[in-house]
């Protein structure tokens, strides 16, 4: 049984408190709005990502991946991936600066990424790494920008649910320089290192990612997305999950990602001027 419309406007309105500025942290959500499951929250998620665009912040360009690693899944005790929108006005390029204050609670994290060429359609599902890899046009090293937009982020929202229908901590990325000539690497032996104000603060391998390879990430989605009826537009941005937990930054803070054979990527925190 799936929430009625009022209940997913006023559910995706109460999450957009969190991302508008200044932010405003999201306590839990009333009993009767709580989705009861995946394609609930999943449901609220495509209401919120309308209702954000029509307050101006930018048109969706791609899906951050959740809790692909063990050390994502521990950390916030969740057994599945996790998917969630990624908006253009929040990615930025090679060495992105940011605005520390229009976060509630900023992280970062240590991420692959992958712009597709070609479109996953949901009609040609079941996929698999062999077919997401026809698709994929280029990966780079990005960092991923979250934000514990939670009144109390301890509290372990039900499930995850209501994470996944405010796009998972999503808040931004930078991408760094693309690289086409991929296939040269092995991917599941590569690995990421991010530090913070040049102090290492974690590293891990490509093969951390589900079952071992990191384009296992984009066969999940892909196929999740198919079971909803949705393609993978070409162009789409995918962040296929940290090889990192994440890290919480302070004001001033400059991040930066390494992952061999894919170059690196800066992010910096200020306040505004």
């Amino acid at each position: 049984m799936s929430l009625p419309i009022a209940d997913l406007d006023t559910a995706a309105r109460l999450l957009r408190r969190g991302r508008s500025q200044p932010p405003t942290p999201i306590g839990l959500l009333p009993d009767h709005l709580q989705p009861r499951h995946i394609d609930h929250a999943m449901a609220i998620q495509e209401v919120l990502h309308r209702q954000l665009t029509q307050a101006g912040h930018g048109q969706l360009v791609g899906t951050k991946i959740g809790c692909t690693t063990p050390v994502m899944q521990e950390f916030l005790g969740i057994e599945h991936p996790c998917a969630g929108g990624i908006f253009d006005s929040t990615v930025r390029q090679r060495d992105g600066l940011f605005d520390f204050d229009s976060f509630v609670h900023v992280g970062v994290e240590c991420e692959i990424a992958v712009r597709l060429g070609t479109a996953l359609c949901a009609d040609d599902a079941p996929h698999t790494r062999t077919s997401v890899s026809h698709a994929v046009a280029a990966l780079f090293a990005a960092i991923e920008i979250v934000d514990d937009r939670y009144v109390d982020f301890t509290r372990r929202i039900p499930d995850g649910r209501t994470w996944v229908a405010d796009d998972f901590f999503g808040a931004g990325a930078v991408l760094g320089e693309a690289i086409s000539d991929w296939r040269r690497l092995d991917l599941p032996q590569i690995e990421g290192v991010m530090t913070i104000n040049g102090r290492e603060v974690g590293r891990g391998l490509g093969r951390d990612i589900i079952r071992g390879h990191p384009l296992e990430a984009l066969v999940w989605l892909a196929n999740e997305a198919a079971r909803r009826g949705h393609d993978l537009p070409a162009d789409w941005i995918v962040l296929l999950g940290s090889v990192v937990q994440t890290k919480w930054v302070a004001e001033g803070d400059t991040v930066d990602v390494e992952i061999a054979g894919l170059g690196g990527a800066r992010a910096r925190f200020q306040a505004p001027d």
